[in-house]
């Protein structure tokens, strides 16, 4: 049985199958490379074009499946084989959950109507959030279709897949903020004799010690980590760099929880949406023979998400004295 391994980004009938190989093949698959692929384009986010989206199913009239792959880089490359393998295994990818070099004759993908795109154009998240207008920043995971946005005052900033936590270790709904930060930390949870490092992790729940952090493997089978939230290198990176910890008695958010003292400011405001997916998450609907990219639905008010630890229930009992006053 042929499975993907690269991003499980999808689950259609019908898609691509992949030969089969070693997950850790798969897993280990170069980061770096596939953030220069994902990452190379930044434009305005007004100027960002919209994006349909069609099924291709793989077809050469010799039953040759080089020949047919060869054929689909040429159409997305415009005529450049190099180019075209470059945007396949960029975005199009991302989206499909599949090493294009896998596909067979038969085998079916999802292709954007526009690849060579900002990666915005593919969010499942809205681009303008106007509950999201009033915080300079706001993190928002949604465990349904795994993955995460980063917004400025209501404007999608980026985003990116996640891997939250597996059955009976979920990653907690909810509203909080990030806390304190770490360059490179040991999980707690290591069995005896190993070592599981995180690392560019950012705490949002002090107590349970929840944090998000890279992950050597690529966020490929949904929720599965053991309560934190994986990413890709590349996003962990840009989050630990963007968002902001607490300000505390004691120093800033690269201090951790042992020494913090008195909590004077909270950092960024997290918000954790939805329900873990049953298996692969779903990020297409088929509609009428077409693919439709899943939206996700944002809270009208992020206020209105429920407190998620006793720090967030303090702040907001502050705000309503404020407000009242």
């Amino acid at each position: 049985m042929r499975l993907f391994l690269l991003l499980a980004a999808v689950a259609l009938s019908g898609l691509a199958v992949p030969t089969a190989r070693a997950q850790s093949d798969r897993s280990l698959y170069n980061q770096d490379r596939l953030a220069e692929l994902l990452y190379a384009r930044r434009d305005q986010l007004d100027e960002i074009p919209e994006v349909s989206y069609r099924y291709h199913t793989l077809e050469h009239e010799s039953g040759n499946s080089i020949l047919a792959r060869h054929e689909l880089y040429q159409e997305v490359g415009d005529g450049d084989v190099q180019q075209g393998r470059d945007r396949l295994n960029g975005m199009v990818a991302f989206l499909n959950g599949v090493f294009i070099q896998d596909l067979r004759v038969g085998d079916r993908i999802v292709l954007p109507s526009v690849i060579d795109a900002d990666p915005r154009a593919f969010s499942p998240f809205p681009r303008d959030y106007p509950g999201g207008r009033d915080f300079d920043k706001l993190f928002v995971i949604d465990k349904s279709v795994q993955a995460w946005a980063g917004y400025e005052n209501g404007r999608l900033a980026r985003w990116g897949l996640v891997s939250t936590g597996a059955d009976g270790s979920e990653t907690p709904n909810g509203r909080f903020n990030f806390n304190w930060k770490e360059l490179h930390r040991v999980s707690t949870l290591s069995p005896p004799g190993q070592s599981w490092d995180m690392r560019w992790v950012f705490n949002f729940h002090d107590r349970r010690g929840i944090h998000i952090h890279q992950y050597y493997a690529l966020p490929t089978t949904g929720a599965a980590s053991h309560g934190c939230v994986r990413l890709m290198t590349a996003d962990a990176q840009w989050i630990y760099d963007w968002a902001d910890g607490w300000r505390t008695t004691n120093g800033g958010a690269e201090r951790g929880l042992a020494s913090r003292g008195r909590i004077l400011e909270q950092g960024t405001t997290v918000l954790v949406l939805g329900d873990e997916p049953d298996g692969t998450p779903q990020r297409f609907r088929d509609v009428d023979g077409v693919p439709e990219l899943i939206r996700v639905s944002l809270p009208d008010d992020p206020y209105s998400v429920r407190p998620g630890t006793d720090q967030q229930r303090h702040f907001d009992r502050l705000r309503a004295r404020e407000t009242a006053s």
